[in-house]
């Protein structure tokens, strides 16, 4: 029998060397025990056997399905201590049936694929259940700190995310097992602590609990759902849940008086009921999941301008100033976007602006976040909200502003040399003219060719006021 030892619980990169090692000196699964550094192995407190020196290292080709090795990084996060055997049998397996992976029903590749789904639960948990407290330190800097109890081995696996979202804090995460600490810059990690040494709360939570209960929307409880995304085990770290219970017993009579309140405003003005839905469309969209961008964006931007408007300019995605502000193109492109719209006598004021995609995504590049372009899921995952804006406001004519709005309003690729300059016409019935992004104005180098794009760009836009007119008729 040997024994491996790995430095920790969630040791993948120690896994896959070992586990590579043995699968090329042909060690059959049942000849592998499993252990982590500093755990007691055995159940009577047994010393554990010494761990045994690996295989020699072979020139032999191996090469695992990608699938494999994304299945296995986030399996190996589980709570399971039969996790690393389970992973090194597949491996085994793998290497003789290359597809054994695809055989959703296989016992073994069930479980794992179930253990993999617990992490990203209990990951996701970690993300949208963690509240900092503030808390002054010894040097009088400032700290933000706050408790977690995860289910699995995901403090490292999670960290990453505050990491890239509070780059700017200095912060630690303190769980029983591990504690996440970050300076500003570095990442460190500690043995677990105890609920005792977390603080209990700072002023900052009766300013969120007043928002929070000020938010809650009677009309739209559903007890049994709240309590699938957000179960009462971590009800005890979060600020807001102490008003749970209260908002919950109290919502039904809320509910009879908002219904009271609308039937004695039943002869409110058709724009009153149109900015009503927009703001509901609005506010679902803030809440929005349906794409993986929400986990690191600071929040949704979504579109803003007169629910009236006959024209209707729709970007790629928000950037980093407008992640930040909630707005949209209110950074350098947005900058150069109204100095255009000026030259073109466009009032920004009297137009729609949006985006196809609400969220930021980005690369973190240091303390810098730079843009990166949304796929054609991402774009599609979120036209649920640009076909919601127009469904409402029904322009005349929509601007697709570079490519990608353009697809996301097609539902097709689209070539800006080919479509510039005349419309196309959307599903709706309603005009849709393709430009350039004034993004693209921005990252051409030559001067003279920047300016000459400008300029053309300028164009575009007077013949589109035009063309609004025209219609207006």
């Amino acid at each position: 029998m040997r024994t491996v030892e790995l430095a920790h619980a969630e040791d993948f990169d120690g896994w896959r060397g070992t586990a590579r090692a043995l699968a090329l000196a042909g060690v059959p699964a049942d000849e592998v025990s499993w252990r982590v550094a500093g755990e007691q192995a055995d159940l009577f407190g047994a010393a554990p056997a010494e761990a045994t020196p690996l295989p020699a290292a072979s020139t032999a080709a191996f090469s695992v399905p990608r699938p494999f090795v994304e299945l296995a990084s986030q399996a190996i996060h589980h709570r399971d201590p039969e996790r690393f055997s389970l992973l090194y049998r597949l491996l085994l397996r793998l290497r003789g049936q290359p597809k054994a992976l695809e055989d959703a029903a296989d016992p073994l590749v069930r479980r794992l694929d179930e253990m993999a789904k617990a992490v990203r639960r209990d990951e996701h948990k970690m993300h949208a259940f963690i509240r900092f407290r503030e808390v002054a330190t010894d040097n009088g800097s400032i700290r933000f700190v706050a408790w977690f109890e995860p289910e699995h081995h995901i403090v490292r696996l999670g960290a990453g995310f505050f990491q890239r979202r509070f780059a700017t804090m200095q912060w630690s995460i303190l769980t029983p097992e591990l504690c996440a600490h970050w300076d500003g810059a570095e990442l460190s990690f500690t043995v677990g602590a105890t609920k005792a040494e977390a603080p209990d709360g700072d002023p900052v939570e009766e300013t969120w609990k007043t928002y929070y209960a000020s938010i809650f929307n009677p009309a739209r409880v559903k007890v049994g759902a709240m309590l699938r995304e957000m179960p009462k085990k971590y009800w005890r770290n979060l600020p807001e849940t102490a008003l749970v219970p209260e908002l919950v017993a109290g919502a039904r009579s809320r509910e009879l008086a908002m219904i009271e309140q609308s039937q004695v405003s039943a002869g409110t003005a058709a724009g009153d009921n149109l900015r009503a839905s927009w703001e509901a469309l609005r506010d679902e969209a803030s809440r929005c999941t349906r794409c993986h961008l929400y986990e690191c964006a600071t929040q949704t931007v979504f579109g803003e301008g007169p629910l009236d408007a006959p024209l209707c300019f729709v970007g790629e995605q928000p950037g980093d100033q407008e992640d930040l502000a909630g707005r949209p193109f209110v950074g350098p492109a947005g900058q150069l976007f109204n100095r255009a719209l000026g030259e073109a006598r466009i009032d920004r004021s009297q137009a729609y602006v949006t985006n196809s995609v609400k969220h930021f995504k980005f690369e973190q590049r240091g303390k810098r976040r730079i843009h990166a372009k949304p796929d054609a899921p991402e774009i599609d995952a979120c036209r649920w909200w640009l076909d919601g804006e127009r469904g409402l406001l029904k322009p005349a004519v929509t601007v697709a502003l570079g490519a990608t709005a353009g697809r996301a309003l097609t539902g097709k690729t689209v070539t800006i040399s080919k479509t510039r300059g005349a419309p196309l016409f959307l599903a709706d019935g309603g005009e849709c003219w393709i430009t350039v992004h004034p993004s693209f104005l921005l990252r051409i180098p030559e001067p003279d060719r920047a300016e000459a794009e400008y300029v053309r760009f300028v164009e575009d836009l007077r013949t589109i006021k035009a063309r609004v007119a025209e219609l207006a008729g």
